[in-house]
C-alpha cells in the first residue's frame, strides 16, 4: 500500500519527541485517529483541509466544533487582519472590550454582564468559584451524561484520567443524570445546603424532556443554588442566542466560547449583575478573583468575535447549518438503511451537531468500528471525529460526505461479516479518558 502520509509520519516522529502526546490538545492526538490518517493538517478553506501532504479532505467537528462558519472565512480573517497592524495586547483596556461585551449581550437574552477569555475551561472554572463565592458552599453538581466541562481538578478528577488530583477535591463534585429531575433532587436532599451550583449542558443530543431544565432550574432556586448551562456547543449552533433563547431558559450564569470567534480565542462568562459583579471592584462583598488572563483580551480575537456575531445576526446561520445537518443525517440514515446496517451504524443528534454511533456484530459499542469506519472516509476524502456541519458545508460537500460513506459501508458490512481485523489496519483509537493507555499505545510509536 502506497503510504499518502510520508510527511505526517516524518513530523509525528519528531512531535513526540517534543510535545506530550504529539500535539497540544488530547483531541487531536494520534490515538484519536486511525493510522491511516492524516497527522497534519496545513491548511483550510470553507469546510475543505489540506495535510501535509497534500491530500484534500472535507471536514466535519472543524476545530472541536470551534470553526462554525469556515476556515479562513473571508469576513472574519479581514476583521482580524485590519487589527493586528494595531497592536494586539496593552496595559489598558481596548475599545474593544466594550464593544465585544455589547455585541454579545445584546444576543444572549438572559446576561447582563459578561467577562472573556481564552478558552472554555476558564470560563466554566470561573463559574464554578462565582458560584462558591455567592453561596459560601463547596460542592458542584454535574452532569453525569455530558463528557466535559473543564481541564481543572474540580471536573477531570472525577474522569478516569484524574492522576495528579487531591481526592479531597474529587469528593467535592457530584453526579445527576440528564433528563432525570429526580436524581438531582434526591442529590440535592442528600446534601442539604451543600451544594453551591449545578451545571450542565442545555442538551446534548437530544432535547430535554418533561421540560427538564425548567424542573432544574425551580430546584436550583428553591434550594439556594446557582444555575448554570454551558454552552460551549449549543451556543451559535441552537439559536443566535444559544441554547437558553431555543428553550427559553434563564440560567444565574453561562458560558459561552469555541463558535464565539470562529476558531480564534475567546471564551467568556456571562451572567446576572448581582452575582457577576463579585467578580468587579466597585461593591461592599467579598471580591472574588474571578478571570484574569494576560491575553483574555487580545484585541484580534475580539475583532474575530465582534465579526462573527455580526455575521450570524446579518445571515442566517443557524437556519443553514440546520438545513446542511438535515440533508446529511437523512441522507446517510437512507443509505444505512439500504445497506441492512441500521443496526450497526446510527446517526444521532440535532442536524447541527450530528454524530456516527458504530456497533460491532454482537450490536455493542465498538472502538474497533468507529476506527474503521473512520479509516475508510478517510480513504474516500472525509475527515472528521463527527458530522458537525459548518456554514461552509455546501451541497455539494453533502453529496460527497453520503458518496464516501457509500464506499465505506461496504467494508463496513464485510468486517461485521468476517470480523473487523481483517479490514482495520493497525491499532483502534482509544478514548481520551484512560487511566492508562491501552496495551497498543503502552510503546513509543514507530511511524
Amino acid at each position: 500500500m502506497i503510504d499518502r502520509f510520508t510527511q505526517s509520519r516524518i513530523l509525528q516522529k519528531k512531535s513526540h519527541q517534543l510535545i506530550p502526546g504529539g500535539a497540544h490538545t488530547y483531541a487531536k492526538g494520534d490515538d484519536q485517529f486511525p493510522v491511516l490518517a492524516p497527522g497534519f493538517i496545513q491548511r483550510g478553506a470553507g469546510c475543505h483541509v489540506w495535510d501535509v501532504d497534500g491530500n484534500e479532505y472535507i471536514e466535519y467537528g472543524m476545530g472541536c466544533r470551534a470553526v462554525t462558519l469556515g476556515h479562513a472565512f473571508t469576513p472574519i480573517i479581514e476583521a482580524v487582519q485590519s487589527e493586528l497592524i494595531h497592536g494586539t495586547n496593552f496595559s489598558r483596556p481596548a475599545p474593544l472590550e466594550v464593544q465585544c461585551a455589547e455585541e454579545l449581550l445584546s444576543m444572549v437574552p438572559y446576561a447582563d454582564m459578561c467577562k472573556f477569555s481564552k478558552n472554555g475551561s476558564d470560563a466554566t472554572t470561573a463559574a464554578i468559584k462565582l458560584a462558591r463565592a455567592a453561596t459560601g458552599r463547596d460542592l458542584i453538581a454535574i452532569c453525569q451524561d455530558h463528557p466535559f466541562f473543564s481541564i481543572d481538578d474540580w471536573f477531570i478528577g472525577t474522569t478516569a484520567i484524574g492522576a495528579g488530583i487531591p481526592k479531597s477535591t474529587i469528593e467535592q463534585t457530584k453526579f445527576f443524570r440528564y433528563n432525570d429531575a429526580d436524581s438531582l433532587k434526591t442529590l440535592l436532599e442528600t446534601y442539604p445546603e451543600k451544594i453551591a451550583a449545578v451545571i450542565l449542558e442545555p442538551a446534548k443530543y437530544s432535547d430535554p424532556e418533561a421540560d427538564f431544565l425548567h424542573q432544574v432550574k425551580r430546584l436550583c432556586e428553591s434550594n439556594g443554588v446557582i444555575f448554570i448551562l454551558d454552552e460551549m456547543i449549543t451556543g451559535f449552533r441552537w439559536a443566535n442566542g444559544g441554547a437558553q433563547e431555543y428553550y427559553d431558559i434563564e440560567p444565574d450564569l453561562s458560558t459561552f466560547g469555541k463558535a464565539l470567534a470562529n476558531g480564534f480565542s475567546l471564551s467568556a462568562l456571562l451572567g446576572k449583575q448581582d452575582l457577576m459583579e463579585r467578580g468587579g471592584i466597585y461593591h461592599d462583598k467579598q471580591r472574588v478573583f474571578l478571570l484574569s488572563t494576560t491575553h483574555g483580551a487580545e484585541t484580534h480575537s475580539l475583532a474575530a468575535g465582534i465579526a462573527t456575531m455580526k455575521f450570524y445576526q446579518e445571515n442566517p446561520v443557524v437556519e443553514t447549518l440546520a438545513q446542511q445537518g438535515a440533508k446529511l443525517k437523512s441522507g446517510l440514515i437512507e443509505l444505512i438503511e439500504s445497506k441492512g446496517l441500521s443496526d450497526y451504524v446510527r446517526i444521532i443528534g440535532k442536524p447541527c451537531n450530528l454524530v456516527f454511533v458504530t456497533l460491532d456484530a454482537d450490536q455493542k459499542s465498538s472502538q474497533d468500528f468507529r476506527t474503521l469506519l473512520m479509516q475508510e472516509l478517510i480513504k474516500h476524502g472525509v475527515i472528521g471525529t463527527s458530522l458537525v456541519v459548518s456554514y461552509s458545508h455546501s451541497d455539494d460537500d453533502i453529496e460527497k460526505t453520503i458518496n464516501a460513506f457509500r464506499e465505506a459501508l461496504l467494508v463496513y458490512a464485510a468486517a461485521i461479516e468476517r470480523g473487523v481485523g481483517e479490514f482495520l489496519h493497525g491499532r483502534p483509537t482509544q478514548t481520551v479518558y484512560q487511566t492508562y493507555s491501552t496495551e497498543q499505545y503502552q510503546s513509543a510509536p514507530t511511524f
